[in-house]
C-alpha cells in the first residue's frame, strides 16, 4: 500500500466526518453525493439513490472477468448517532487530525470503514486506468469477480430506509456471493496477546414499550402504587441481568482464548460451567472494562431500560408511565420467549400492571463458519500480524447483515484495525471523542485490500 493511498483515505475520512449525517433525521444524501462525486472522478458510474427525502444511498461496481463467481459486496452505512459536543476535546463534526488520530462522530461507527472501502475501490480503479481499461465497463486486471461498494442510509435506526430499501426495490444492485460490513477484525489485547475477533453472528433486538398503569391522586398524600413508583420498581428489576446462556459459538470463542492463553483456562471454565455469580467473578478476573460489559452481554439475553417518561405536574401522582426497553436476544431466543422471560423476571404483580407494545424487532443472525471468505479473513490477518489470533465471535449489537440475509448473502463483520493496547476502542462507539488512529488505518487498508484482491481474484 502506498503512502499516497493512506493520505487519500485520511482525507476522504475527514471530509465525510464533516458531513452531518446524524440519524435522525439522517441527511445521508450529503455523504452519498460526496462519494458519488469521488467515484465519478475515478472513472466509475455510481448509482445515487434518494428513495426518501434526504436519505441517500450510493452503489458502485468494479467488474471482474466473470470467471470467479458472484460479486463481493463491501457494505457501509453513512449515518451516525447524535453527538452533543459536551465533553469532546474536538469538534464532533470537524474531522480534526490531532496527534495521529482522526476525530469525529462516525470515525469508528462507521465512516472509517466507508473511507477504507472507498480507497480499496479507488486503488483498483486506478489500476484499471493504468492498464488502459475503462473502470466503469472493463474488467479490472486480476479480478475474476465483481466488487460492489455500497454506502447506505439508516443503519442506526434499523436500516429499513437504506439497505433494507435496496433489498426490496433494487436487489440486483447489491446481490452478491458474500459481503463484508462493520465491526470485526479489530485488535483486542488480552494476556499480552493480540486477538482479532471475526464477526460471524450478531444478537437480535426486540424493543418494547411498557405502559404502566398506576393510581393517581394528590402528591401531598404519597402512595406506593402510583405509576412513577411502579415504573421505578420495574426498572430496578430489569437492571438485574437475565440468566447466562453461552451459545455454541461463544463456547468455541472462549475455548480458543483458553487454548492460546493457558492461564485463562480456569476462569473460562468457570464462565462456561459455573453458576451466574461465579461466572461474573471469573469475567471480572479475566477482563477489564469495557470488555467485561461486552462479554457479559454476549453470554445472555440482555435488557436495557432506555427511556422513562411519567408525570403531568409536580403535585400530581401520575397514573401512567412508559418505559422503553432495548432487549438483545441470543440466537435461539425468540421474541415470544424473551417476553415470557421478562414477565417472570419482573414478576406478575408488576408485569400485570403493564401493557406491552412491540416497537421494533430484528432476528439474531449466524453466518456459515465454513465459508471460504471467513477462512481468507483469518489467513490475511495472520499474514499481516503473525502473532495475531483470530476468533470467530458474535457482536452484541445489530448490523445491516439482517437485511443482506434476506437475499441469502453470507455477511461478515470485518473492518480491520490494529490498535494500541491502551486504546479503549469499544468506548468510542457512540461515545465522546470518537476517533481512529492513522496507524490503525495504515495497517487496516492493506489487509482489506488483500482480502478483496484475493477473494475477487
Amino acid at each position: 500500500m502506498s503512502e499516497a493511498s493512506l493520505e487519500s483515505l485520511v482525507q476522504h475520512l475527514r471530509q465525510l466526518l464533516q458531513l452531518r449525517t446524524v440519524n435522525p433525521p439522517g441527511d445521508e444524501i450529503l455523504a452519498a453525493r460526496y462519494l458519488a462525486d469521488v467515484l465519478r472522478r475515478a472513472g466509475l458510474e455510481p448509482r445515487l439513490l434518494e428513495p426518501y427525502p434526504g436519505r441517500g444511498d450510493v452503489v458502485a461496481r468494479l467488474r471482474g472477468d466473470g470467471t470467479g463467481g458472484g460479486p463481493l459486496l463491501l457494505l457501509t452505512h453513512l449515518d451516525v448517532v447524535p453527538a452533543p459536543p459536551e465533553g469532546w476535546t474536538q469538534d464532533p463534526f470537524g474531522g480534526a487530525l490531532v496527534d495521529g488520530y482522526v476525530y469525529g462522530r462516525g470515525a469508528v461507527d462507521m465512516k472509517g470503514m466507508v473511507a477504507m472501502s472507498l480507497q480499496v475501490v479507488l486503488d483498483l480503479a486506478a489500476a484499471a486506468r493504468s492498464a488502459g481499461r475503462d473502470p466503469a465497463h472493463d474488467p479490472v486486471p486480476g479480478l475474476r469477480r465483481d466488487l460492489i461498494f455500497a454506502g447506505t442510509a439508516d443503519e442506526e435506526s434499523g436500516g429499513s430506509l437504506g439497505i433494507g430499501w435496496l433489498v426490496e426495490h433494487e436487489p440486483d444492485l447489491i446481490r452478491a456471493d458474500a459481503c463484508l460490513t462493520e465491526a470485526g477484525g479489530v485488535t483486542v489485547h488480552a494476556g499480552g496477546r493480540r486477538f482479532y475477533p471475526l464477526q460471524v453472528a450478531e444478537k437480535g433486538y426486540h424493543r418494547l414499550r411498557l405502559t404502566v398503569r398506576g393510581a393517581t391522586g394528590h402528591a401531598s398524600m404519597p402512595r406506593d402504587d402510583s405509576a412513577a413508583v411502579l415504573a421505578a420498581r420495574i426498572v430496578e428489576r430489569l437492571a438485574v441481568p437475565l440468566p447466562q446462556r453461552p451459545t455454541p459459538l461463544m463456547r468455541t470463542a472462549l475455548e480458543t482464548v483458553a487454548r492460546e492463553l493457558p492461564a485463562t483456562a480456569g476462569p473460562v471454565r468457570t464462565i462456561l460451567e459455573g453458576d451466574d455469580g461465579a461466572a461474573q467473578a471469573a469475567i471480572d478476573a479475566l477482563c477489564q472494562e469495557p470488555e467485561r460489559r461486552a462479554l457479559r452481554a454476549l453470554l445472555r439475553d440482555s435488557v436495557s431500560p432506555t427511556i422513562l417518561e411519567t408525570g403531568v405536574k409536580e403535585n400530581v401522582l401520575p397514573g401512567r408511565a412508559t418505559i422503553v426497553i432495548d432487549c438483545r436476544q441470543l440466537p435461539g431466543t425468540s421474541g415470544a420467549d424473551l417476553e415470557a422471560r421478562l414477565a417472570r423476571h419482573v414478576g406478575p404483580e408488576l408485569w400485570d400492571r403493564c401493557s406491552v407494545e412491540l416497537v421494533s424487532h430484528g432476528e439474531p443472525m449466524e453466518q456459515p463458519l465454513d465459508h471460504p471468505l471467513l477462512g481468507l479473513l483469518a489467513a490475511v490477518v495472520r499474514e499481516h500480524d503473525p502473532q495475531g489470533i483470530t476468533v470467530p465471535l458474535m457482536a452484541p449489537f445489530a448490523t445491516d447483515a439482517k437485511h443482506t440475509a434476506r437475499l441469502g448473502i453470507p455477511t461478515y463483520g470485518f473492518s480491520p484495525l490494529r490498535l494500541a493496547p491502551d486504546e479503549p476502542f469499544l468506548e468510542r462507539f457512540h461515545g465522546i471523542d470518537e476517533r481512529v488512529s492513522v496507524d490503525a488505518l495504515r495497517w487496516g487498508l492493506p489487509v482489506l485490500s488483500e482480502v478483496v484482491r484475493r477473494y475477487c481474484g
